[in-house]
């Protein structure tokens, strides 16, 4: 089930530039785009460096030997990749119970199935892209290209955290994020908490949610915390709320026209 998650994170990157997911627990608990793998890794690491310990390495790159001895640094389970150099390959499994798998292609099951009480619930996979979005920015300040960019990447990895989510982002590296949550204010904190305790700074970053605020006190959180723009589906009756909050202090945001709120 966790291959399974690590491969849907990472298909929304298999044409990008060299990317990394840490998955823990179907979670995306670090996430990154750099110009090398290695960075990539790097970066992805130092979203969670705890969580990320037993978890699920995927890469939408070769691995090569530099990056594969810093990875074999932390203990971790499965490590997935379209190839691997035979350096890289012979580093990582020096540990004989650690599975190494090779993508041979990104087809995944265009449904999703699980048992439910006497019976079986069935919903087609959520594959929308950010070309699917009736994109639409609300507020007076519009975001630049690379917050734009950023706020993409940013609901790519809110797609696949588990419902209430939220996720923050700065640079293409995932800096916090709040998942499993029974408010969406409390992801919103869980996902400040977590970057800060990981010693990233959140002024510049941006956010995501995987549906929209019914109040504006997340976009009141974000604010305070130094995040400038917000990127989240709308559709809530009090959606003018967080738009004109946001007006009030300079941030952007961006809505998707699509809720992805995954359990």
């Amino acid at each position: 089930l966790d291959v399974d998650a690590a491969m849907r994170i990472m298909n929304e990157f298999k044409e990008s530039d060299p990317s990394f997911a840490v998955i823990k627990h179907t979670n995306t608990c670090g996430l990154s785009s750099a110009p090398s793998a290695f960075e990539a890794w790097q970066k992805a690491l130092a979203g969670d460096p705890v969580s990320a310990f037993g978890g699920i390495i995927i890469s939408n790159q070769e691995i090569d030997k530099s990056t594969a001895d810093s990875i074999n640094e932390i203990f971790f389970e499965v490590h997935i990749a379209p190839s691997y150099t035979a350096e890289a390959l012979d580093v990582l499994s020096q540990k004989s119970k650690r599975i190494i798998l090779e993508i041979v292609s990104w087809n995944l099951p265009p449904a999703l199935e699980r048992t439910a009480l006497t019976g079986k619930l069935w919903q087609e996979a959520d594959d929308y892209s950010a070309s699917d979005y009736n994109i639409s920015i609300p507020t007076s300040t519009k975001p630049s290209s690379q917050v734009y960019n950023d706020l993409i990447f940013c609901n790519k990895a809110v797609k696949h955290l588990k419902s209430n989510a939220i996720a923050l982002v700065k640079d293409k590296q995932l800096l916090g994020m709040g998942c499993g949550q029974t408010s969406r204010v409390d992801a919103m904190k869980q996902a400040i908490s977590k970057a800060r305790s990981f010693g990233f700074e959140l002024e510049g970053a941006v956010m995501a949610s995987d549906a929209f605020f019914p109040y504006q006190d997340c976009v009141e959180l974000a604010n305070e915390a130094g995040i400038i723009a917000v990127i989240q589906p709308g559709g809530s009756i009090r959606d003018k709320d967080s738009i004109a909050y946001c007006d009030r202090n300079n941030m952007s945001m961006v809505m998707t026209g699509v809720r992805h709120f995954k359990h």
